[in-house]
């Protein structure tokens, strides 16, 4: 889509942040959610069609853990044989039975390899569960998009709606691929150890065990500490992001005011911020590793110290002290893992809530029953009579945007809408296609309401061209073909012909077939308004709305486009939203507004000759442009 849509801020310092939200609306590192219980609970039913893929899934991961752990006891029995050989060949009693070692070391290459296999089977199995709760999610927030009514968009941030589809999304699935076999495997090691590590000793296993407060208490005090800075990295990492984002957006515009060295004193501002939270932030989750190896390290030595006296004693095996200190080297990372599947739960949960918040927003009403009749593949009748009647509408409560508006609009008059900014012109048009709905009176289409008709049928009604140019990353036909999908290749043509726009595509590279950027900024501002007023003229719309259109196009240009226009408007209704009034001349009618209410209406020369607000209007533009 062109870049002209997407919101600039207007500055990145005061940028407005949503509480408990980072930049952008995006979620940062131990976020919590207000409602942890409520939001899971949420989650956990979008896995309900997979709960036998999940069950499976967990009993592969069961089985991978358990053949892992079983590992370092069938290897102190090769270790304990090769031990009792030498032993033997020392004592001139016997040798070592390689044979016997090697039939211990085949089980356990067996096991590994079962173990790999059962790993890779439930990560295959949950990548595909992850991948359809993510599609699930992502097809119904996009179907939220198109039935969240206008007003939503007008008090929402469109980066905090991309980071819910985005970031949030993203979030959600990472944990669900991620920490839900990390909480069965945790669990499963914990128990499992700890059940081998009793089963060669019970008193290695309580020296063993009182680690585990150590390195609970250092786990959770490094992630308490180390989260305050990741938060404010995720700041700054917007602020960064939001001031390139702004300058790159109004780079023309910051050198022609030679702001380049104030634009790079913030960054630099910006960027040194978030140096400095990052290398806090890394530094302190780097020492998560080492710290809980120390607090290993203690328990070796102890276990080294007991398990020695131990096998002295004859109580223990040499082969049982090797695997007791394997079990002991893993015993840490189950607890590691709990630790951080509990902060990540709640960025997942803080995720969560915040989709679910989205797709729980009121929609529009639903369609009432269609009275007007329709038959398949044809569209409204639109030959009928429009009318305003006593319409009243404010987009926040008590703030009355439209105040008893009146008007009759005739079959294939064209009607001009003018006033002075914020008078309410744009908003009629979107009340007439119900962009919002009304707070009091009515709009009737041949004496029937627009709330009775579908809404998608009504808009297919009309054909707007608006002055600020919308088009999309695409070839030029494309855009120009948008207006009717099955338009051939010679509609458009015709289309690009009437709008005036055929000559100049036609001296592009690639003509038709040229490729329009992501910001649509490799043709003119005068050429984009071509190509969408080709577009609503292959629509072959009942109804027109003309919104400035000709605002950005020289003045031969605009004399060309006003011809084309006028033969497009002949026959059709048309409302033409305009300031610059000496394009509206030729109107049937002029609906002068101010402050949301008619003021005036009639034809120009009448409303010249009451000598009112209108002829005000129109004099003082002919004043500013010098022509008295």
């Amino acid at each position: 889509m062109s870049g002209k849509n997407k919101k600039q801020s207007s500055t990145v310092a005061s940028r407005p942040m949503r509480r408990g939200h980072g930049p952008m609306g995006t979620m940062m590192p131990g976020e919590k959610a207000g409602d942890f219980k409520g939001a899971m609970s949420k989650l956990i039913g979008y896995l309900g069609g997979h709960r036998w893929t999940i069950l499976l899934v967990s009993v592969l991961a069961a089985a991978s853990t358990t053949f892992t752990i079983l590992g370092p006891r069938i290897l102190g029995q090769a270790t304990d044989e090769l031990f009792s050989g030498m032993m033997r060949q020392i004592a001139g009693a016997g040798g070592i039975d390689f044979g016997k070692i090697g039939g211990i070391l085949l089980w356990l290459l067996g096991l590994y390899a079962l173990s790999a296999l059962f790993s890779y089977l439930q990560g295959y199995l949950l990548a595909g569960v992850t991948a359809k709760v993510t599609l699930k999610l992502r097809n119904e927030l996009g179907a939220k998009i198109h039935r969240l009514p206008l007003g939503y968009y007008d008090q929402t941030a469109h980066g905090d709606i991309l980071s819910r589809i985005t970031n949030d999304v993203d979030t959600i699935s990472q944990t669900l691929n991620q920490s839900l076999t990390q909480i069965i495997t945790a669990a499963i090691s914990l128990v499992g150890i700890t059940a081998m590590m009793l089963m060669i000793s019970w008193q290695l296993t309580l020296a063993a065990l009182g680690i585990i407060p150590l390195t609970v208490a250092a786990v959770f005090f490094i992630v308490k500490k180390s989260q305050v800075h990741f938060k404010d990295q995720q700041n700054f990492l917007g602020s960064v992001n939001g001031h390139v984002e702004e300058m790159l957006g109004n780079h023309e515009l910051v050198k022609a005011f030679n702001g380049e060295e104030e634009s790079l004193e913030i960054f630099d501002q910006y960027n040194g911020l978030l140096y400095k939270a990052a290398w806090k932030s890394n530094f302190l989750s780097g020492l998560m590793m080492p710290a809980t190896q120390f607090i290993g390290n203690l328990a070796y030595v102890a276990i080294c110290i007991l398990g020695g006296y131990y096998a002295v004693r004859g109580l223990l095996t040499v082969g049982g002290i090797q695997a007791f200190i394997q079990y002991v080297r893993s015993f840490t990372q189950p607890i590691t893992q709990v630790a951080n599947i509990a902060n990540v739960l709640q960025q997942t949960a803080a995720a969560a809530e915040r989709v679910f918040e989205f797709l729980e927003e009121p929609e529009e009403s639903i369609d009432e029953e269609v009275h007007m009749p329709f038959r398949a593949g044809l569209r409204l009748p639109a030959a009928g009579r429009i009318a305003f009647e006593r319409v009243s509408f404010g987009y926040e409560p008590g703030k009355a945007v439209i105040k008893n508006f009146s008007a009759t609009v005739e079959p294939g008059q064209k009607i001009a809408i003018v006033g002075p900014t914020g008078a309410g012109k744009t908003t009629m048009v979107k009340l007439l296609m119900r962009f919002y709905d009304l707070q009091s009176g009515a709009i009737t289409i041949d004496g029937k309401n627009i709330q009775l008709f579908k809404r998608n049928e009504l808009r297919s009604l009309f054909g707007m061209v608006l002055q600020d140019t919308w088009l999309f990353n695409g070839a030029i036909a494309d855009n120009i073909r948008y207006g009717n999908l099955e338009a051939t290749d010679e509609e458009v043509r015709q289309a690009a012909v009437v709008a005036q726009a055929d000559h100049f595509v036609r001296t592009l590279p690639g003509g038709y077939n040229m490729v329009l950027n992501e910001e649509a900024d490799n043709i003119s501002q005068g050429q984009k308004q071509l190509l969408t007023i080709a577009r609503a003229i292959l629509a072959d719309p009942e109804i027109l709305i003309l919104d400035e259109a000709t605002s950005n196009v020289d003045t031969r240009t605009e004399a060309l486009i006003q011809k084309a226009m006028d033969n497009l408007m002949r026959g059709r209704t048309s409302f033409v939203i305009a300031h610059r009034l000496s394009t509206i001349r030729n109107a049937d009618l002029i609906l002068v507004m101010d402050d949301g209410t008619i003021v005036e209406q009639g034809k120009h020369a009448a409303l010249l000759s009451q000598n009112g607000f209108y002829a005000d209007l129109y004099y003082s533009q002919f004043e500013k442009a010098g022509c008295f």
